[in-house]
């Protein structure tokens, strides 16, 4: 990004006022930071938890992504039941929306399985789940600078719109999605394969639907049928439809009558591939993806039965992220450990989830049958940095690997992992890359994890 300069790094202390001095901060309050200040702070650390918006979700909330992926088996059995190899966290936070109503039974997804939730109530969830581990958190805040001690972090500069002020840590666990703290440190990352990144997506959710109709025509795979796709080639040949994808994912919601849509394809007006850590491909993205919601809307509404009245509920807050930077880690997680489900002693989260790779006009994807690999706890821990661990989707992973290993059910187990990391290394005074996968295994085991 050559309009923009990300390292902001103090190499003396600011002159700012210290808001606190706690354990473990979690930069970040998605799908893995949850996990990771929820883990933290059950063990009885001081955790403070930052979150750009007023809500914790990420992808999941604020893209509205909608599902929990990666917990199923797939299988080429068209008869074979929803078979869960990931719990641990994931799990227990499931569970906790099911109780609410907020989480549907398992839904077909071509030979796999996943289930859809309520945004509103996951937001709610892990409120309470956070409030409980006596996890402070702080919305509406960002960071926007670091305060190093040579590769050790001190602590970081937040601000909000009551000014700036400085949090000093004792561990820190980027859970941003973006890497955003490892590189405002100037510490190694990467975009993709070369600077080529996937595809953002922007969700809708339409409602008025008669479900009984709809399901009757499109079917129980949420992955639409060829019919639908032929009629989507049909509207753009109309020319009255502008469809970029042409095969799109629907999905029944917890609510009567309501259908989440996986449908828009989104790339520069002059064709180039958007990179939403820039502003201006962000906002493109999220001025044309609302443009292209209510083409796929009017699109459902003439072709698909039983959505004849419906209408757009609402889009996500931003546009569904799937990639930006990934950390440069101790161990990368290869396209050929993704491919050949390679099962590791150090691995804390089993994945088997397929590549599902949206790169250019149309998604690949390589489907792991009856198997899962195991994502390594270094991809976790940056090549540098004594007293940082990353969750979430900026692990270090090879780009078609971390198109299996970035979805919803993993970032849970890989802030699950860094949370217990970053305590360990405070109890045992040891640096986050001293300790091992098989250490960390051990307790994420003991919290239910399937390892």
């Amino acid at each position: 990004m050559k309009d923009w300069n990300i390292v902001r790094r103090f190499e003396q202390m600011p002159d700012l006022p210290v808001l606190a001095e706690v354990d473990v901060l979690v930069i970040g309050g998605g799908a893995a930071g949850v996990a990771a200040a929820e883990t933290a702070g059950s063990m009885g650390k001081n955790t403070w938890l930052i979150e750009k918006y007023g809500f914790c979700g990420g992808a999941a909330v604020a893209g509205l992504s909608g599902t929990i992926c990666g917990m199923f088996m797939a299988s080429d059995d068209e008869h074979a039941q929803p078979e869960q190899v990931v719990f641990g966290f994931t799990e227990r936070f499931r569970q906790a929306l099911k109780v609410r109503g907020g989480v549907t039974e398992p839904q077909k997804y071509g030979k796999t399985y996943t289930v859809t939730h309520d945004p509103l109530m996951w937001r709610e969830v892990a409120d309470d789940f956070l409030e409980q581990a006596g996890v402070t958190t702080l919305f509406h805040t960002a960071v926007t600078g670091v305060i190093m001690d040579k590769d050790t972090f001190k602590g970081v500069v937040i601000e909000s719109n009551a000014g700036q002020s400085i949090i000093l840590s004792k561990m820190i666990v980027d859970a941003s999605g973006d890497a955003a703290v490892i590189a405002r440190a100037g510490m190694d990352y990467y975009f993709g394969d070369n600077g080529r990144i996937q595809n953002p997506t922007m969700f809708f959710r339409i409602a008025g639907v008669d479900m009984e109709k709809y399901l009757d025509y499109y079917g129980d795979d949420t992955i639409c049928p060829p019919k639908v796709t032929q009629n989507i080639l049909a509207a753009n040949e109309s020319g009255e439809y502008d469809l970029p994808r042409h095969k799109i994912w629907i999905f029944p919601t917890t609510r009567p009558g309501e259908l989440m849509v996986n449908a828009t394809r989104l790339a520069g007006q002059d064709g180039r591939m958007l990179n939403v850590i820039d502003p201006k491909d962000f906002t493109e993205a999220e001025i044309f993806g609302r443009r292209q919601v209510r083409d796929y809307a009017r699109f459902l509404n003439k072709f698909v039965p039983g959505c004849e009245d419906a209408y757009v509920v609402d889009t996500g807050v931003e546009v569904g992220i799937r990639q930006t930077r990934s950390i440069v880690g101790v161990e990368t997680l290869t396209n050929d450990n993704v491919i050949n489900c390679e099962k590791r002693n150090d691995g804390i989260c089993r994945t088997p989830w397929p590549i599902e790779l949206h790169s250019g006009d149309k998604p690949k994807l390589h489907w792991l049958l009856n198997d899962y690999y195991d994502v390594p706890y270094n991809t976790l821990v940056p090549i540098v940095g004594e007293n940082i661990i990353a969750a979430g989707r900026c692990l270090s992973a090879e780009h078609e690997a971390l198109a299996s290993a970035r979805v919803t059910a993993q970032c849970f187990e890989y802030g699950h992992a860094a949370g217990i990391a970053a305590v360990k290394a405070i109890n045992e005074n040891k640096r986050i890359r001293d300790l091992t996968g098989e250490e960390i295994r051990a307790v994420m085991i003991k919290n239910g994890s399937a390892l």
